[in-house]
């Protein structure tokens, strides 16, 4: 899922602080997963805001929506008739909401309250991390379903680099060198010859440095 983070309270005031009347727009998709931006977190911003804006002698009024998602137009339809009623509208989901809500009413000032971090998963209870960079072109069967390019700090698709010492990375002794777990899972499947033959270059022209990437299933266009 895409993991994100509300931002700090400060930086949304201040996006706001010339505003009388907001809508704050929230999603249930991945942002509701990671407790960033559902129903719930939409009501605390909310809250937030008007309780500091009226500390100030300054009111805000702040109206509150949840749409089912924020990177599909059918969802962002619902705005219909109520973008224009607004002084601004705060976006509390990954990039692609209010990047999509600005597209739809292009009169309104759409902002982001979240910072869209990685693509991850939940190792606990309101701890995430990040498993996938999205290359394109997945791998990760190479390497005993890990993945080196998003686990890696170096991205390394060839072993583990100098840097490595007992099963840490260098950068620090709180993040496990993907390469030393990728070894110990084919030593345990007896697979190590995974490892030992040369493999073709990998193809990097669907990832992100090949510009802007878009999915085309004609079996599902209308």
């Amino acid at each position: 899922m895409i993991v994100a983070e509300r931002k700090p309270i400060e930086e949304i005031l201040d996006m706001v602080k010339d505003f009388k009347k907001i809508l704050v727009v929230g999603c249930k998709g991945c942002v509701t997963v990671c407790n960033a931006g559902g129903t719930k977190e939409v009501g605390i911003l909310a809250s937030i805001l008007r309780l500091a804006r009226d500390k100030e002698n300054n009111p805000l009024e702040v109206d509150e929506l949840t749409l089912e998602r924020q990177c599909d137009p059918e969802y962002i339809e619902q705005l219909d008739g109520k973008a224009g009623d607004y002084d601004g509208i705060l976006s509390m989901a990954c990039s692609i909401g209010p990047q999509y809500i600005s597209s739809r009413f292009p009169k309104s000032l759409v902002y982001p309250t979240l910072n869209t971090n990685f693509l991850g998963g939940s190792l606990e209870h309101g701890v995430w991390a990040e498993f996938c960079q999205a290359c394109g072109n997945c791998k990760i069967h190479l390497f005993g379903g890990l993945c080196p390019i998003a686990r890696c700090s170096k991205s390394l698709l060839n072993g583990p680099c100098g840097g490595s010492s007992d099963g840490k990375c260098e950068i620090s002794k709180d993040v496990d060198c993907v390469w030393h777990l990728i070894v110990e899972k084919l030593m345990e499947q007896g697979r190590m010859d995974m490892l030992t033959g040369v493999k073709p270059i990998k193809d990097w022209s669907t990832s992100r440095d090949g510009g802007p990437r878009k999915i085309i299933r004609e079996d599902l266009k209308l």
